[in-house]
């Protein structure tokens, strides 16, 4: 039977039900955050003045790893931390967990190296973590490639995001339900991606896609209809002064509303924050491709209203 953490989280994340009953079932391979399998990266950006923004701190265990940061956005100042995987891939037991902070007036943006492949299961489950900070002043992205899951897979995903007076956070998240293998869409066990979020000692987001086919058709007109790709882009922007009027944040979502509704192959909505600290953007595509450039557009327009300057030219998002 296996030992360690394979009852539990490796932090504090709260396990919504269904996966502490995942948690449960032990790997004969290896324990579930076992040895190779508790992934770790540390992160923290520093900026003085106009100068780059520097990792003055980090830490990485398997299957992270870094090769130090690029400056080569088009914002000035900006670093860019490419995460690497050199596994291939998240397996079953798997517990990968970021934690990430932008002290006063950083500038960085957090991505992979490619798309997060989650592989198929048949015990337990596989958790990616991402914890966010963001003190006064600074402007930090998360966008990794999409998340690929596979058949027969258990994944949850969690973000939490703590906010400070005049921060600026962007997250990004898009799922492919088709896999890598010649199987159905949405022929895994169970997906949850969560993303929560405060200010001021306020919770101001609490949003979740939460997909179990084999209990509820995802076709169905309440989940993701006709479409299969699922595209979020969460937005963070509140006011230096909680509880006053955020017209920049009404400019924001009135540039990104326009700047969709030039997309003819996504379906796209956008939706203010409690307390106008933000905005979401979901997308629903039949394609990779199209719900993957629709989310440019919309953090291209997030960059300008926020930055001055459009997203750098990847080749992904």
């Amino acid at each position: 039977m296996s030992t360690g953490p394979s009852n539990a989280t490796t932090n504090s994340v709260r396990l919504p039900p269904a996966f502490e009953e995942y948690a449960d079932e032990s790997l004969a391979q290896a324990p579930a955050g076992g040895p190779g399998k508790n992934g770790l990266l540390e992160a923290t950006f520093a900026r003085e003045g106009d100068g780059p923004t520097r990792l003055i701190r980090d830490r990485v265990e398997v299957p992270y790893h870094l090769t130090g940061t690029l400056e080569t956005d088009p914002a000035p100042g900006l670093a860019t931390l490419v995460a690497q995987e050199p596994t291939g891939g998240v397996a079953q037991g798997d517990r990968h967990r970021m934690t990430i902070d932008a002290q006063a007036g950083a500038l960085a943006r957090v991505t992979t190296q490619s798309a997060t492949k989650v592989h198929s299961m048949t015990d337990n489950y596989a958790h990616l973590d991402a914890s966010l900070r963001a003190e006064a002043g600074s402007h930090l992205e998360y966008v990794p490639g999409p998340t690929i899951v596979n058949e027969d897979a258990r994944c949850l995903q969690t973000v939490s995001v703590d906010l400070s007076p005049g921060s600026v956070v962007v997250v990004a998240d898009v799922l492919v339900p088709d896999g890598l293998s010649d199987h159905e869409p949405f022929a895994f066990d169970h997906y949850h991606a969560r993303v929560e979020a405060e200010y001021d000692g306020r919770l101001v987001c609490a949003d979740a896609v939460d997909l179990r086919p084999d209990e509820r058709e995802p076709r169905d007109p309440a989940s993701v209809g006709e479409y299969g790709v699922v595209g979020s882009l969460y937005v963070f922007a509140p006011e230096e002064e909680p509880d006053s009027s955020n017209p920049a944040l009404e400019a924001l979502i009135e540039a990104v509303r326009d700047r969709l509704g030039n997309c003819e192959d996504v379906a796209a909505g956008v939706s203010r924050l409690p307390y106008d600290a933000g905005a979401i953007v979901r997308l629903l595509g039949h394609r990779q491709a199209d719900v993957t450039a629709a989310l440019r557009d919309a953090w291209d327009e997030t960059r300008r209203q926020t930055l001055e300057v459009g997203i750098p030219a990847d080749r992904r998002y």
